[in-house]
């Protein structure tokens, strides 16, 4: 009964295509963030890159470039960023924060930090753009959370307590927009040594590793090192692309090699214990 509701209130226009004239994305100062505003431009949109602090030396110089401040933990550097882009067909919630320590030694006020961006964040922008969105009956929202919500990892408790609750939140909302021909996606991205995000995490680590944790640190570490299966940035932006873009109904979109292993196997032991 339940699965026959959910269809019901998910139905898939096949006639309504996807819009792809503005897209504003999150956290566009390195990384996944922008690499995908790169690849957006690269295939014709107008883009907003939002970031906390504007550089517009990284990105290409194109008259369908916008460079804006956005803080998504503040309410009205939302809606200054808003109000300063004007209307958006597609939001790319890709801002977030990396934290990797063991939990016993991090800072309630540190997880609360984590949580402000990489949740409460995603939730105050999509919230600010739905208005515009449902009056359209047209938008995308496509949320960028983790592969740690795949399979379970050490050491990263807080920042995959945070990214499950995109999930979860993201999962409910595309029912809940549904009705009015706004899309709701996930992209999961795998393991990125490359990126800044990782480098900032890593910075946090001495503080949140007691000796007791190093011996099993040092082992999760190399295990992270070893593995030939990464995501570089290139592998999201072309999940966002594909996510904004797709009609078919499909919410996860696994980004990177390692991801992509993830999700299926997360995939097969579903379907084993069905």
């Amino acid at each position: 009964m339940v699965l026959k509701w959910l269809a019901i209130v998910m139905p898939v226009n096949p006639s309504k295509e996807p819009t792809m004239k503005t897209v504003l994305i999150t956290g566009c100062s390195s990384g996944y963030g922008l690499a995908t505003a790169r690849y957006f431009l690269s295939k014709g949109c107008q883009v907003v890159a939002t970031m906390r602090t504007p550089r517009e030396d990284i990105l290409p110089r194109s008259e369908r470039l916008r460079v804006l401040a956005l803080d998504v933990t503040r309410p009205e550097s939302i809606a200054a960023a808003l109000e300063a882009s004007g209307p958006i067909d597609v939001l790319v919630n890709n801002a977030g924060i990396g934290l990797f320590g063991a939990f016993e030694a991090t800072p309630m006020a540190t997880t609360r930090e984590v949580f402000e961006t990489n949740t409460f964040g995603v939730m105050a922008m999509t919230q600010a753009v739905i208005p515009q969105f449902r009056a359209r009956r047209s938008g995308v929202v496509v949320n960028v959370s983790s592969s740690a919500t795949l399979a379970p990892m050490p050491l990263v408790a807080v920042y995959t307590a945070s990214k499950t609750a995109v999930e979860g939140f993201t999962a409910s909302l595309a029912h809940e927009l549904a009705a009015f021909d706004v899309r709701v996606k996930l992209v999961e991205p795998g393991y990125g040594p490359s990126t800044r995000f990782s480098a900032n995490s890593g910075q946090r680590i001495a503080e949140l590793l007691p000796d007791a944790y190093v011996p099993f640190a040092q082992s999760v570490f190399a295990a992270y090192t070893q593995s030939s299966s990464v995501t570089v940035e290139s592998d999201v932006a072309k999940a966002v692309w594909r996510a904004a873009n797709d009609l078919s109904g499909q919410l996860h979109f696994p980004a990177g090699a390692d991801a992509v292993a993830l999700a299926q196997a997360k995939q097969s032991s579903t379907r084993m214990c069905a």
